[in-house]
């Protein structure tokens, strides 16, 4: 049975294994992806991030996990409604910024990504994959020396479309959904 994306995220206060938190958060929405698995991992200095194709089981080994440590965690399982069933494809998706790296795992369409899509690409922007997701991680990659609350509000402003997704940087975790909360994400 497929249905759409799952995004999951962990932040906690004290060290803890928030990858295998995370992989267990994936597995309990395997349902909603099937064909690839991803997450990263904050630990205050860098975000690390490992990727997959397949079944969260495939696409982890304990090994995988023992590798990502920190303090929050996103995580990605995938069926495609837009680009092909690739590794490029899989979430997170993971920027480099000069205030530091972002991570964002995305579930939902949007309606104007191509468009958006074109406007960057004659920006100067160049996208690693065919998802409709990259075009928001490019919008926030954009904004970021504004911050990435703004950021995010800003690229949240461009994008029309049904979406629920979760960000990470270096030092915050942060769940963003669509307006009209099509897609579900529940934070708690």
């Amino acid at each position: 049975f497929k249905d759409e994306c799952g995004v999951f995220g962990v932040y906690v206060n004290k060290p803890m294994d928030v990858a295998s938190m995370t992989y267990y958060g994936l597995y309990a929405l395997q349902h909603r992806g099937q064909e690839s698995a991803g997450i990263a991992v904050a630990n205050g200095e860098t975000v690390d991030i490992h990727k997959g194709m397949g079944l969260i089981t495939e696409a982890f080994s304990k090994t995988d996990l023992d590798k990502l440590k920190g303090f929050a965690a996103i995580g990605h399982v995938r069926y495609s409604t837009s680009g092909d069933t690739r590794i490029e494809n899989a979430q997170p998706l993971l920027s480099k910024t000069k205030l530091g790296s972002i991570a964002m795992a995305h579930n939902g369409t949007l309606v104007n990504a191509d468009v958006i899509r074109e406007l960057l690409e004659d920006g100067g922007h160049v996208f690693h994959t065919s998802i409709d997701s990259e075009v928001i991680a490019n919008l926030i990659a954009r904004g970021a020396k504004k911050g990435i609350e703004r950021a995010i509000f800003d690229a949240i402003q461009a994008i029309r479309g049904s979406f629920a997704m979760v960000i990470l940087t270096e030092n915050k975790l942060i769940g963003v959904r669509d307006p009209h909360g099509i897609r579900p994400l529940c934070l708690g």
